[in-house]
Order: C-alpha cells, then sequence, then structure tokens
C-alpha cells in the first residue's frame, strides 16, 4: 500500500479509507489495552491458569475478528460489547473442541462437559460483574511465590495491562529474547502447578502486593513518559494503570495504605497531562507548564486517596513520592515552590529506597534551592554513581546544571550524552532544542 501511494495519485476516497482503517486500527489498539486484561483473566477463571497460552490466543483472534469485520462494518456503537460477545462465542468453541482432551478449571470443569449445562455455565461467568474479582484473582495469580519477581511483573505486564514483548523489554530494560524465555519459563509454572485462580488470604496478599503495584507503576510510566511511540503521552495506558489501582482500592482486601499512596502519586503526575506538552507537542517541562491547566479536580482526588494512605503504620516509597508530587501541585508557581519541605521527602525516601536515582533526584532539587553548583556537588558524592552511566537523566542534569554555571562545552557534551541514551523522540527534540540554543548564545 506505501508502495502504491507514490506512484497512483491519491484519490480523496482513497484518503477517507485510509482515514478510517488508521481510526479502527487505533480503536483496535485502545480497547486491546482496556478490554484484553479483562477477558483474559475471566477466560483464566474458566480455562484454569495451566491453560492460559489457551485464553491469550481466543483473545488475540476475537481482536483479529475486530479489525476484519470493522474495516468492512465500522466500528460498532458498542465495541467493548462487541468484543466481548465475540470472545464468549470463541470460548465455547474452544471448549467444545477441546473438552475431551483437555482439562479446565477445577470448578467448572465437569459443567464444561455437558451440552445441558455448558451454555447456561458460560453465561453465568460472563457476567460483568464478576470482572473486577477476576482481575483481582489474575494479578495475584500472576504474583504466586513459585514465580521470580521479573516473571511476575512481566506476566501482568503482559496478560493484564496489554503490554507487547518489546515493551515488557523496554521497561525492564532487556531485550525481546530474554523476556520472551521469562514468560515462557511463567506459563511452564502455571502448567506444571496449575496454581490456583483466587485472591489470597491476607498474609499472602501482603507479600504479593508489591509486585503487583510495581507493574501497576511501570504501566504508568511508559504512559505518562512513553520511549518508542509518536506521541509524549499514551492516554489508554494512564487510564488502564488508574483503573487497575482503583480496583485495588475498592476492594477491602486490598485497600492498603501503599495501594492508596500509588494512586494518589498517580492522579498527582495526571493532573499535570493537559500543561506537559506545547501546541506542537513538544516537552514543557515543570518550570515552563501553565499550571492553570491543571486538572484541580483529579489533584484534589489524589489528596483524597493521600488522606486514606497517611491512615497507614507502614510508610513506603509510594507516600513519599506521593507526597513530593503534591508539594509540587500545591505550589501557585515554580519560584514559589518549597524546595526545603521537598528535599526533607527526598531525604526520607532515601533512607528506606536508598538508589542512585534517589539521590540524583535530590540532588536536582538541592541544585533548585541552593544554586547549581550544590547540585553538581551532590552528584558527585553519590553512591554507586557508575551505575547511572547509561540513564539519560544523569547526563541531561549535568548539562543544565553546567548550563546555569555559564560553561557552554561542557553543557553541550552531556547535552549530546543524553541524546545518545535516550530512544524517547520527544527527549531527543528537547535535547537538541538545547544545544541549538548554546550556539545561538555563542553568536
Amino acid at each position: 500500500m506505501i508502495i502504491c501511494k507514490y506512484l497512483f495519485p491519491i484519490h480523496s476516497n482513497y484518503q477517507a479509507l485510509t482515514q478510517e482503517n488508521s481510526y479502527i486500527e487505533q480503536t483496535i489498539e485502545h480497547l486491546f489495552r482496556r478490554e484484553s486484561g479483562r477477558i483474559i483473566a475471566l477466560l483464566t477463571r474458566i480455562f484454569g491458569t495451566h491453560n492460559l497460552e489457551l485464553a491469550e490466543d481466543v483473545v488475540q483472534d476475537t481482536l483479529l475478528k475486530a479489525l476484519e469485520h470493522w474495516k468492512f462494518k465500522g466500528v460498532p456503537q458498542n465495541p467493548s460489547a462487541w468484543i466481548l460477545q465475540v470472545a464468549k462465542n470463541q470460548a465455547l468453541d474452544v471448549i467444545r473442541r477441546e473438552k475431551l482432551k483437555n482439562k479446565f478449571a477445577d470448578e467448572v470443569h465437569h459443567l464444561l462437559q455437558s451440552e445441558y449445562s455448558l451454555l447456561p455455565t458460560l453465561n453465568q461467568l460472563w457476567q460483568e460483574t464478576e470482572l473486577p474479582d477476576d482481575q483481582l484473582r489474575m494479578m495475584f495469580a500472576c504474583c504466586h511465590p513459585s514465580l521470580p519477581a521479573e516473571a511476575q511483573i512481566a506476566l501482568i505486564l503482559k496478560t493484564l495491562c496489554g503490554f507487547n514483548i518489546a515493551e515488557i523489554a523496554r521497561a525492564f530494560v532487556s531485550n525481546e529474547e530474554t523476556i520472551s524465555k521469562r514468560l515462557y519459563r511463567a506459563k511452564q509454572v502455571f502448567r506444571e502447578q496449575k496454581i490456583k485462580f483466587e485472591i489470597p488470604d491476607n498474609q499472602q496478599i501482603s507479600s504479593r502486593l508489591g509486585n503487583v503495584l510495581e507493574a501497576i507503576y511501570l504501566l504508568f510510566n511508559e504512559g505518562y513518559n512513553t520511549t518508542h511511540h509518536d506521541t509524549l503521552i499514551r492516554q489508554d495506558l494512564l487510564e488502564e494503570s488508574l483503573r487497575l489501582g482503583k480496583m485495588l482500592a475498592d476492594n477491602p482486601r486490598t485497600c492498603t495504605g501503599e495501594v492508596c499512596a500509588l494512586l494518589a502519586l498517580m492522579c498527582f503526575h495526571t493532573a499535570r497531562i493537559p500543561a506537559r506538552t506545547s501546541e506542537s507537542g513538544s516537552i514543557l517541562l515543570l518550570q515552563f507548564q501553565n499550571r492553570a491547566l491543571w486538572n484541580r479536580e483529579l489533584i484534589a482526588i489524589g489528596l483524597q486517596y493521600l488522606d486514606q494512605a497517611a491512615q497507614s503504620q507502614h510508610i513506603s516509597p509510594y507516600h513519599i513520592e506521593a507526597g513530593i508530587a503534591y508539594e509540587h501541585c500545591l505550589a501557585p508557581t515554580y519560584a514559589q515552590t518549597h524546595w526545603e519541605r521537598i528535599i526533607i521527602l527526598y531525604d526520607l525516601l532515601y533512607q528506606i529506597q536508598a538508589s542512585p536515582v534517589v539521590a540524583l533526584n535530590r540532588a536536582i532539587a538541592l541544585a533548585e534551592l541552593k544554586g547549581a553548583q550544590a547540585g553538581l556537588d551532590a552528584i558527585a558524592q553519590i553512591t554507586d554513581l557508575a551505575s547511572l552511566k547509561k540513564f539519560y537523566l544523569l547526563p541531561a542534569t549535568l548539562g543544565e546544571l553546567y548550563a546555569q554555571l555559564n560553561q557552554p562545552d561542557l553543557a553541550r557534551f552531556h547535552w549530546q550524552e543524553a541524546w545518545q541514551l535516550t530512544q524517547s523522540p520527544h527527549e531527543k527534540q528537547l535535547l537538541t532544542e538545547k544545544i541549538n540554543e548554546l550556539r545561538l548564545d555563542d553568536l
């Protein structure tokens, strides 16, 4: 089709068809994020965790049918309901085909063997009221202690969040082959151990919840600042991460202080989305954002979750990160940001999560309070600074601080290094603009 576009004049009907197909593909991608996790969870409840790949195949076939059908018939009025119905029909076909050679979930296997009870059972299990609980069960099945932590998070991103292998690899700063092997081994554990599809008891919930929250936060970060996409912000991923977080908060058994703190953090960051980019789509750093565009209603919701999180006796990193984000939301202007409080919060965060990334962010805040040289001195003192050598934010920060100290050669050197390290086209554009500004200043 790309070749034809250059060989023949583009007819108006062709343009309309291309735009329609693009819209359908975007709709499918959005629905894949929103619906695939729900349907996989529901199908896993029916098929059993040992048949997870069978559930994934049904979802994949359903979405392919949607793509083929909608290109000719158009997007239906209720696409979510259409996909659910087609997935149900696909599941019915699979059960009829596999019932004599495959064992389904113990709780329903005997009911799926007879045509008399098959359809009523499927109809009952397919009730929308069951979907949130099924997704919670799926979250905790993915975080079974038999699986390594990295495999747990990868499974959640794949099954519940609709991540593809490449996206998971980027989230883990890994390669696709490693992630594929990790997912294969995880599914092998599911097959061999027939891990139960259930919300565990309270003691097991607390031990598994951390990885669930980490997966949701990875999903949110990919949406907030995507690394390989035409747009800086992926609204579908933001919505999905907020939905999964709220699902945990709405269930009394999983509504912990840590869950509420993460929800508060995501609300505060999402509230700034309308001001994060210019009209041309370029990144706008915090000091240049129009705060009148911030979503004050969402900030208020985040504050409610933060207040709820504060009632917990356990203080998690999400509590402190949410506190830092709220300090930025409180400031009427960038100049009025309370950097002293933010540095105190970073000190507290470093006590419970001593990482060079936390130390780097603290140094950035210190530079805002005491000047660029203080920031450079703090960076020089970071333990294990070498571990950040491939983290673009380190040279990007050094470039900014040297620019403030009127050392353009060093600033340019570090910004060029940062440009090489980031894969985000939007971050590359921002760094290019900064480098070009230095050249103008030299004239």
